[in-house]
């Protein structure tokens, strides 16, 4: 780990005793100044790992460019906090800056929000550096909660499944993340967002004969025999689907195309990119099959296929990600008692998660999993990314007194 001193000393700013809010600030910049686009965390990961591994108590590990820290207090239950270090590409908006109360570059909506706070400009403060300074600051500070709890932050959130850095720790160490229930520091306007819808991406690829474009009828357009793909897509009304009471909307959409050799060349090849987020009344095997129906054997990996049925009947299709929904979990007691927590303090119910999370890991384990972070989702990947310091503030003051909470159910 290449040594970054300033890094260090902000980071660790919550273990000398400093103000709450202070300490969150200073950790919260430390983190944003790091780049950590997705595959160049490790400089971020390395001040993670510092600063953990200076609080006495916790057990300290590292695969790749992911910490997990774990307490080992003998509590009955264990509790993880996990958070991704990494973010989508910089859009101008590094290096991070602090805007005071009426700076003009406030979002108007973050601005109502929080009025009288200082707000965090910069790529990745709300997605999710900030619920990482409050995970980190609680680690570094936290004395006697009431739950053993192990922390995890993770590189390779924002890229396809087979890298995120929390899936190899579950293939490779599941016992570092084991638990009685997990709580994912997506920003949620310090809501929680229960489940997760499940997440699809695949090629649809149609072929046709090369030719000169001045002699077209020597050819067959590739691009021409893709337009029956983009007419099923525009045919498409996306469900909402109600699952153990919450709303999941659903959506089929072409994210990508490409074709085209030259422009005299008539295209012999035409691919179509296309996203499926389903609702976590599916399985991935169900929801495949709606797409393509039974037997068509495309799995990730294996080339191009036929698509037997569903809604792209007759073409070639080829798999590229894909990763299971999850169920709300939201009867779990820890999921419980956390929700009326936060329903107390902020006046907001639980609601549906819309986009992937890994909530859907945990899941997968057996392990009840909520959505629960600092900073407004719909800012997540936006150039004026932003969060406000009270969100940040907020959190803490919720995990501490749930953490510490009477009996440790």
């Amino acid at each position: 780990m290449a040594k970054n001193t300033q890094t260090d000393i902000d980071l660790l700013a919550g273990a000398r005793g400093a103000e709450p809010a202070q300490a969150l600030a200073s950790i919260l910049e430390a983190m944003t100044a790091l780049p950590s686009v997705s595959g160049q965390e490790t400089a971020l990961a390395d001040a993670v790992q510092r600063a953990l591994s200076s609080r006495s108590g916790l057990l300290v590990r590292r695969l790749g460019d992911t910490v997990v820290a774990s307490t080992q207090l003998g509590r009955p239950h264990r509790i993880v906090l996990a958070g991704h270090l990494d973010t989508v590409p910089v859009d101008g908006n590094l290096p991070p800056r602090w805007l005071e109360p009426g700076d003009p570059h406030i979002r108007t909506d973050s601005a109502a929000a929080h009025p009288g706070s200082r707000v965090l400009y910069g790529r990745g403060t709300a997605d999710m550096k900030a619920s990482d300074a409050v995970f980190l600051h609680l680690a570094l500070t936290l004395q006697e909660p009431v739950y053993d709890l192990t922390f995890v932050f993770y590189d390779h959130e924002e890229v396809q499944a087979d890298l995120n850095g929390l899936g190899r720790v579950v293939a490779v160490h599941p016992d570092w993340v084991q638990g009685d229930f997990a709580i994912i520091g997506e920003p949620t306007d310090c809501a929680i967002e229960a489940g997760c819808n499940g997440t699809m991406r695949f090629d649809l690829i149609t072929h046709g004969t090369a030719a000169h474009s001045a002699r077209s009828w020597m050819g067959s357009n590739a691009i021409h025999a893709a337009a029956p793909i983009l007419d099923r897509l525009e045919q498409y009304r996306p469900a909402t689907v109600r699952v153990d009471g919450l709303d999941y909307r659903e959506g089929l959409n072409a994210t990508m195309i490409e074709g085209g050799l030259g422009t005299n060349v008539i295209p012999d090849r035409c691919r179509v990119h296309v996203n499926y987020r389903f609702a976590p009344d599916k399985s991935l095997a169900q929801a495949k099959e709606l797409m393509m129906g039974q037997g068509t054997g495309a799995e990730l990996g294996n080339g191009e296929h036929m698509a037997r049925g569903g809604v792209f009947q007759g073409f070639s299709v080829r798999m590229c990600d894909e990763s299971p929904a999850a169920r709300p979990g939201l009867d779990s007691p820890w999921a419980s008692s956390l929700a009326d927590l936060v329903a107390r303090t902020t006046g907001q119910q639980p609601r549906a998660k819309l986009g992937w999370t890994d909530v859907a890991r945990f899941s997968a384990l057996g392990l009840p999993a909520v959505n629960l972070g600092a900073g407004n989702p719909l800012l997540a990947h936006k150039a004026d990314e932003q969060v406000p310091l009270d969100d940040l503030v907020r959190l803490e003051a919720i995990l501490v007194e749930w953490l510490n909470g009477p009996d440790g159910r």
